[in-house]
């Protein structure tokens, strides 16, 4: 099969894709998705069918070239099939976070004008209904599940089905209009638009063309070898850019199928039941996956606990270089064989990473012995470098050339250049066509030369061209004394522990540098049963005294670690506390993607910090709090504050 964009010259676009897909392997599967406890599959013929009736449908109601059409809801093959649809009639996808409240939507509304949008069901109607009279252009809604909507007003919605029904009907009158819209799409069409997660301000409407969505699926899939036999799970945001080249870009270049768990409370069990060979999973599903199996090895009996223990050491040893071919004794190897058979393979069926072939993830640094625990189980998990203003990919890991502490080297077509000021650069086929009505920050990211700024900073291996992340750039500062200051260096090394959810780390332009800790509710929650310990709430857990002995402990190493790094050693954490609520996006203090909004943070909880750094024991405080429903609300807490032990130089300069 000929996919070489100058020799097909049709292959511009992604339902150009999808035509070729339906031809060239119709029967395939393209989608899978469990509902009520079945799974359902559409081939890549029966996509095509069912994006070219919904398409019909949107212009039969209004959708008109260059209309940006709203999507939210969850991972379902009916929301990506509208992504299309509306690309097919000549519109622009703007796909929303699910979980966003009703000010983020309006936003996002408001500033890309959409005209339109299609909520997969009743909650995000409701949503929708909140604050349809503060987006001035909204016309009309579709929606997908029925349930619970029958007695709503139904001049200004319509359902899915209704609207698919109506475009197979007008059919013969629409399909010209339709095939015209559709043979317009070239490479620099928008494809779709992305809304940043706005860790310092308002997101910004990422502008992504076809040439930049195609190209980059195709020299990434190309990378990894990715085929039309592979298999994904797709359940994380479809607003997130990841998603969208995981199950759209590199899924319709090269024709693999996307599978769709039926809730977030069943993805562990769907995970195990469709095997994906292609997986992606930020740190945190990797780390929460291995404290669940911790976590049962702890009930587990003493002989299963040993030996897991035994194969497990073993694994530790050779696994990394049995899967990077490197050479091992035949006595090892016989070994792994054998903890494959008792330890290793059934874990791996229970992870549901079995026929896992290329496995990443990214967003966040992984920790070196969580990173590698997958590996020597086997599995092929490696590190990319990427974001949205990029198509996802600038830098990824070869195979047999992974390692925990770097990203990788730069994904074909990728250009990397780092600035005098340390701050990494790319230029790349995937590069953004500019940030929305906001000509402004665009000419600030985007140069004449096409070289993008990440506003992270790193430093390039000389021997081995391999991209060493530090920090964000804009984070990166200096103590009172003049040393580096680079929080998330130490935020990540923090976040290593299971039992620390989140961290933020203070100390740019100050003598020392202080923490908010937050605990994992999971695994403290488990620890504390094991050690009898009697809680009624996150608050309580959170302050008891042997839960900040154990935080404690886990400060110290991490500052024990620090230290060992002469550039860095001046970021060890002196005092810390652990917050009585978990930071969380409905309160503003993470993004959607679960950044840490810093600024937001610091001007928040001032006082607290305020004690951090004025030798307080305790502080008492009051933080205001969004439920689940919206409402709000607060909580009073008096909170602990713990000294650390420092290691090196720091511990001398604080004695001075």
């Amino acid at each position: 099969m000929d996919t070489s964009l100058g020799a097909a010259g049709e292959l511009t676009s992604i339902p150009a894709l999808l035509a070729r897909n339906a031809r060239e392997f119709g029967d395939s599967p393209a989608n899978r998705e469990k509902e009520f406890g079945i799974w359902q599959s559409w081939t890549w013929s029966q996509v095509a069918e069912e994006v070219e009736a919904l398409a019909l449908g949107l212009v039969a109601i209004g959708v008109g070239a260059g209309d940006h059409v709203a999507i939210i809801g969850r991972n379902r093959p009916y929301l990506y099939w509208a992504m299309v649809a509306v690309q097919r009639a000549g519109g622009v996808p703007v796909p929303l976070y699910q979980d966003a409240v009703g000010d983020e939507i309006s936003y996002v509304l408001e500033h890309c004008g959409a005209r339109f949008i299609i909520a997969g069901d009743q909650e995000q109607v409701d949503k929708i209904l909140e604050v349809e009279g503060q987006v001035a252009a909204l016309e009309h809604m579709v929606y997908l599940d029925p349930r619970g909507l029958r007695k709503y007003d139904h001049s200004r919605l319509t359902s899915y089905a209704a609207l698919q029904n109506r475009g197979r009907d007008m059919r013969e009158d629409l399909t010209g209009e339709l095939d015209r819209r559709t043979a317009a799409l070239n490479y620099d069409s928008t494809c779709v638009m992305l809304y940043t997660s706005g860790t310092t301000g308002r997101p910004k409407g990422v502008v992504l063309s076809n040439r930049n969505i195609i190209e980059t699926s195709k020299n990434s899939a190309e990378f990894d070898h990715l085929r039309v036999n592979d298999e994904v799970l797709a359940y994380l945001p479809m607003a997130w850019v990841g998603d969208f080249i995981f199950s759209i870009g590199q899924a319709y270049w090269s024709g693999f199928c996307v599978n769709c768990p039926e809730s977030a409370d069943t993805m562990m069990t769907d995970l195990r039941e469709i095997g994906p060979t292609y997986y992606f999973a930020p740190p945190r599903v990797f780390e929460t996956q291995l404290t669940n199996v911790m976590i049962r090895m702890e009930d587990a009996s003493r002989f299963k606990r040993w030996l897991f223990k035994v194969f497990m050491d073993h694994a530790n040893k050779v696994g990394p270089k049995i899967l990077d071919g490197e050479q091992v004794g035949f006595g090892d190897r016989v070994k792994y064989a054998l903890g494959n058979f008792f330890i290793y393979g059934p874990l791996k069926n229970t992870l549901g990473l079995s026929r896992v072939r290329v496995g990443y993830t990214a967003g966040e640094a992984i920790g070196p012995e969580l990173f590698d625990f997958y590996r020597a189980l086997g599995i092929n998990l490696k590190q990319l470098y990427g974001q949205t203003e990029a198509s996802v990919f600038i830098t990824q890991q070869k195979d047999n050339e992974v390692r925990a502490d770097t990203v990788g080297t730069p994904t074909p077509g990728v250009e990397l250049k780092i600035a005098e000021n340390g701050e990494v650069f790319y230029r790349s086929p995937g590069a953004f066509v500019e940030y929305f009505k906001n000509a402004e920050s665009t000419a600030d990211t985007k140069d004449a030369e096409g070289w993008v700024a990440t506003g992270d900073a790193g430093f390039i291996e000389a021997d081995t061209g391999h991209l060493r992340i530090i920090d964000r750039a804009k984070d990166v500062g200096k103590m009172a004394d003049g040393r580096l200051f680079a929080p998330k260096y130490v935020e990540n090394k923090l976040k290593f522990f299971p039992n620390i959810l989140e961290a933020v780390v203070f100390g740019n332009g100050r003598e020392k540098c202080t923490a908010f800790i937050n605990i994992d509710l999971t695994a403290v929650g488990n620890w504390a049963e094991r050690n009898n310990i009697a809680y009624a709430s996150y608050q309580e857990l959170a302050g008891h005294p042997r839960v900040l002995d154990m935080i404690q402990s886990h400060v110290e190493e991490v500052n024990a670690s620090v230290a060992a790094d002469e550039m860095l050693s001046g970021c060890q954490i002196h005092r810390f506390l652990v917050l009585h609520k978990e930071l969380d996006a409905d309160d503003g203090e993470l993004t959607r993607t679960r950044k840490v909004r810093r600024r937001i943070i610091e001007e928040k909880f001032a006082d607290l910090i305020t004690a951090l750094y004025d030798s307080s024991p305790t502080v008492s405080t009051v933080t205001e709090v969004t439920y689940e429903d919206g409402r709000k609300g607060s909580i009073s807490a008096t909170l602990s504050i713990r000294d650390a032990a420092v290691s090196g130089g720091s511990e001398r300069i604080a004695a001075e």
